[in-house]
């Protein structure tokens, strides 16, 4: 029986491995002009980080992670998403002693949570992040959303779209909550048994029900735009002069509700319109997080960041029938003939390679009409024949295939010669 791939995750295998190379350094290159740092953490952290920093009332924390004991009764958890992570590597660290702050990072890797797997959306997905640390300027979070934005748009996708809320400092945040436990207390046992048990805890989350999103309730509960005091509603428009200076369009929705526990003022999603990205438009999403380094036992550090998923994105480039530039084609690839320019082919691979030209040749002792076949499916611009004959006059023969042209090359100029043409 043929051992099968785990429900929920992917091969990513050459041909498609390229795409993914491809949008990864294109997030290494944004965040490096807008000066993030990378960061690596390990793909498992204590369970506490979690269930602390991204909040015990989520469906993360208590539907979706992968937890386990290790062999020291220790209860570990595959990383659900970046931003617990960082923060935790963070405040470990000691990243808030550096001199130059607010700490601005980035990471790229994969992330597990055990949900029902359907398109764009797997148990294990790779996310792309960013946490800008130390600051509480609105200019920042502004920042944030731009450098989402500008992804989006220099990998080529259209009709995308900015939805902006604010959930208000923390003053705001518990008026609010005491709205909403006075305006869904009354009929709470007509929701699910999550929203009951979210009602005194954070009531907020009952918002973002997807079983009960239809409930007369949700549509009629009290605003967070509403509670604003003074400096939150300042805030924000601090937050959307910056954008509009910037020539960023927005929405605002007063019911965008993150996902997670940790949120306060800015929150956004970024969307894509349009047919054929199916019911979840959703690209990214992040927001502003006072509090949350304070929590997990740091110093009171402000932060606001975002996270996308890889998956996703590709998904949204395909509807939009965005051709991502990668290469696919190499440089030379040198056709052998006869036992001792086989001998000398291997040497002469290395020494093009080494010269940073993309070759390769024959390990299976074809003909050599079927190397020419092997060099018209690695869609090779040159071929380099070498036979016995060639090599006693230390002579190779180069042919550029699209145009057909041939040129007896001498064998000591060789690479140089198709460094000048690669």
């Amino acid at each position: 029986m043929s051992i099968q791939i785990p429900r929920g995750t992917q091969d990513i295998i050459p041909g498609d491995s390229e795409l993914w190379q491809f949008i990864e350094q294109k997030a290494h290159d944004i965040c490096r002009r807008y000066n993030y740092k990378e960061i690596r953490t390990p793909i498992f952290e204590q369970t506490e980080l979690f269930a602390r920093g991204v909040g015990d009332t989520t469906d993360i924390v208590q539907k979706e992670m992968y937890t386990f004991k290790d062999r020291g009764d220790r209860s570990l958890t595959l990383r659900p998403e970046g931003t617990a992570s960082t923060v935790r590597a963070f405040v470990g660290n000691k990243l808030y002693g550096n001199a130059n702050q607010p700490t601005k990072l980035y990471y790229i890797g994969p992330m597990f949570r055990y949900e029902r797997p359907q398109s764009g959306r797997m148990r294990q997905f790779v996310q792309f992040g960013i946490e800008a640390l130390g600051s509480d300027d609105p200019a920042i979070d502004a920042e944030v959303i731009a450098l989402a934005m500008e992804f989006y748009r220099e990998l080529g996708l259209s009709n995308v779209k900015l939805v902006i809320n604010s959930l208000g400092d923390k003053e705001s945040r518990n008026a609010h909550r005491e709205a909403l436990i006075q305006h869904f207390k009354p009929r709470i046992d007509e929701f699910c048994a999550d929203c009951q048990q979210r009602l005194e805890k954070n009531p907020l989350r009952i918002l973002d029900c997807k079983k009960d999103r239809d409930h007369e309730l949700m549509s009629t509960a009290p605003s967070i735009l509403d509670y604003l005091n003074e400096n939150s509603q300042a805030y924000f428009s601090k937050v959307k002069n910056y954008l509009a200076d910037m020539g960023i369009a927005y929405e605002v929705d007063p019911g965008l509700v993150r996902g997670l526990d940790y949120y306060t003022n800015t929150a956004f999603e970024i969307m894509l319109g349009g047919e054929g990205f199916g019911a979840i438009t959703t690209l990214s999403g992040g927001g502003r997080y006072n509090g949350l380094v304070e929590e997990i036992g740091g110093p009171e550090t402000p932060g606001i960041g975002f996270a996308l998923s890889i998956e996703r994105l590709l998904m949204a480039l395909q509807s939009q029938n965005v051709v991502i530039p990668v290469k696919q084609s190499i440089d030379c690839f040198v056709i052998a003939l006869g036992d001792k320019a086989k001998d000398k082919a291997a040497s002469l691979l290395f020494e093009l390679r080494k010269a940073g030209i993309v070759a390769d040749k024959d390990y299976l002792d074809k003909k050599m009409k079927a190397q020419f076949k092997t060099a018209d499916r690695l869609q090779a611009k040159y071929t380099a024949v070498l036979g016995d004959d060639e090599l006693e006059a230390n002579k190779i023969n180069v042919k550029e295939m699209e145009s057909g042209n041939q040129e007896e090359v001498a064998l000591s100029d060789f690479v140089n010669y198709m460094k000048a043409k690669c």
